[in-house]
């Protein structure tokens, strides 16, 4: 039908099939040698077929384009496969700018459980990048394409003598590739730093050739165009060193090192120690799983109203403690309002005005009202029996509150933070806690019937006598033994997608 694509070894046709109902599209990749040598043909057979090997066996992966067909002709090379609907990394990008901490975290939540599925087939793909990731737009799912650069690890297909003629197409592209790799010594690991500079690309929407490389060292000088959290930042900063010893080794090491729990410590330790600018935006509203929080690194960092009142709190609550028991409002101790805020707005935002203990119990009004009006923070409240049926609190922070019987039917608790909250017999049923971190909380006997658990951190949470029949578990971090406590029907969703009792 179209040409899609064209380079230096081939190109990408948009085509349907006409012998199937409905004519689907379909993508043909037809590979064309150009260079001349009776010696090459064999070789272009051998990346040919390694492709069509890959795809037809990871093929299968939802984010993986299938293999339909291939063959030879007049010696070239044709693969049918899947066609993908969407827009790239790249052409996202260059549309709309770059992507916050937020959209890199969403990022890596998505391409590292691919890649980790990908290496577990034995497979390096070598050539990941914006260019060759496409959001579906079915489904807004991320889909790796372009595996004619894969190299098998457990079965070397070439021999050295003719690795450097083959590589010539196989090798990768420069800037994403790392120094192993251009060396012809690909590793696991080279993928994870080419996730790397694709994240670094999401960051500034700089490719690697316009940004800087330190001499001494060889690696990417890229810290100064970015604001994102320390804790990613030395996340990105290991995926990215250059020495591959010094890398991570595994995609499953940065799932693990994305942990929130050392992210929410940074958290509180920004908030309560570094200054912060008067001239700041408000708080976009996501959650720490999001992370879009830009957590101040620098007194001219941006803040947000609400960062500055934890930090007038907390400072508040350091003084008490330090002045002893004595100190009282009537000495002339006040909590600090964040600035242009009233008494009456900081009232019914849930803090009390002249008083030493804050936050004031919350109502489920107050607490409504309080989030309308841009507050996200309700970490350590005392929430337990609200009525909050079919709510908005996504981005919502809850680390450590009380929840006990509360009722989040219907509600939209998507991203929101949960980690280490008692949420023991509340109702949860049907809501939405998509990406949600659960980490630690108490979830015994909750209805969470219906609920969409997609991709939700529950490692560690306590799910003795949870109900989570029907729920959605797509995907979601959570062990066989915490399934073993909690009830499941064949409409529960497990991890792996399918449906039934674990």
């Amino acid at each position: 039908m179209k040409a899609l694509g064209q380079g230096g070894f081939g190109a990408t046709f948009l085509a349907k099939d006409e012998s199937l109902p409905g004519e689907p599209c379909c993508v043909i990749k037809q590979l064309r040698p150009t260079m001349t040598g009776a010696h090459l043909l064999p070789m272009a057979r051998e990346l040919f077929e390694r492709e069509a090997r890959t795809l037809g066996k990871i093929g299968n992966h939802p984010q993986v384009p299938m293999l339909l067909a291939y063959f030879e002709d007049t010696e070239q090379f044709y693969l049918v496969q899947e066609y993908i609907s969407g827009w790239t990394l790249q052409q996202e990008v260059r549309k709309s700018g770059p992507v916050s901490e937020a959209g890199v975290k969403q990022f890596l939540s998505e391409i590292l459980p691919l890649l980790q599925y990908i290496h577990s087939q034995q497979v390096i793909h070598r050539d990941i990048k914006p260019a060759n990731l496409i959001r579906r737009e079915q489904d807004k799912k991320l889909v790796l394409i372009d595996f004619g650069a894969v190299k098998n690890q457990v079965n070397p297909t070439v021999n050295n003598s003719d690795q450097t003629a083959l590589t010539n197409f196989a090798i990768g592209t420069p800037g994403f590739a790392p120094p192993e790799q251009m060396a012809l010594r690909p590793v696991y690991a080279s993928d994870i730093y080419a996730v790397g500079v694709t994240c670094i690309y999401l960051l500034t929407a700089k490719s690697p050739k316009d940004l800087d490389y330190n001499p001494s060292t060889g690696e990417m000088i890229w810290r100064k165009y970015v604001h994102i959290s320390d804790h990613l930042a030395e996340v990105l900063k290991k995926m990215l060193e250059a020495s591959v010893r010094h890398r991570y080794q595994a995609a499953g090491d940065i799932l693990r090192a994305l942990d929130l729990e050392p992210y929410l410590d940074s958290l509180r330790d920004g908030l309560a120690n570094k200054p912060n600018s008067p001239q700041n935006p408000t708080l976009n509203g996501n959650s720490l799983l999001s992370g879009d929080f830009n957590l101040p690194s620098s007194p001219s960092s941006p803040s947000s109203a609400t960062s500055k009142l934890a930090i007038a709190i907390r400072a508040r609550r350091a003084r008490q403690e330090q002045s002893g028991p004595n100190t009282a409002a009537g000495q002339g101790s006040r909590a600090i309002p964040r600035q242009g805020a009233s008494a009456t707005s900081l009232k019914s935002e849930g803090y009390t005005v002249g008083k030493p203990k804050v936050p004031a119990k919350l109502d489920a009004d107050g607490l409504l009202m309080a989030y309308m009006k841009g507050r996200k923070d309700f970490a350590s409240q005392d929430l337990s029996g609200l009525n909050l049926q079919k709510a908005e609190l996504s981005g919502g922070i809850f680390h450590q509150a009380k929840l006990a019987k509360v009722n989040f039917h219907g509600a939209n608790l998507s991203n929101a933070d949960f980690g280490r909250a008692s949420l023991n017999r509340a109702n949860l049923r049907d809501a939405n806690l998509g990406r949600a971190y659960l980490s630690y909380a108490d979830l015994e006997g909750a209805d969470l019937r219906g609920a969409d658990l997609s991709y939700a951190y529950l490692n560690h949470a306590n799910l003795k006598g949870a109900n989570l029949c029907g729920a959605n578990l797509t995907n979601a971090k959570i062990t066989e033994e915490q399934l073993a406590l909690a009830k499941t029907n064949w409409a529960t969703v497990l991890p792996s997608g399918k449906r039934g009792f674990w």
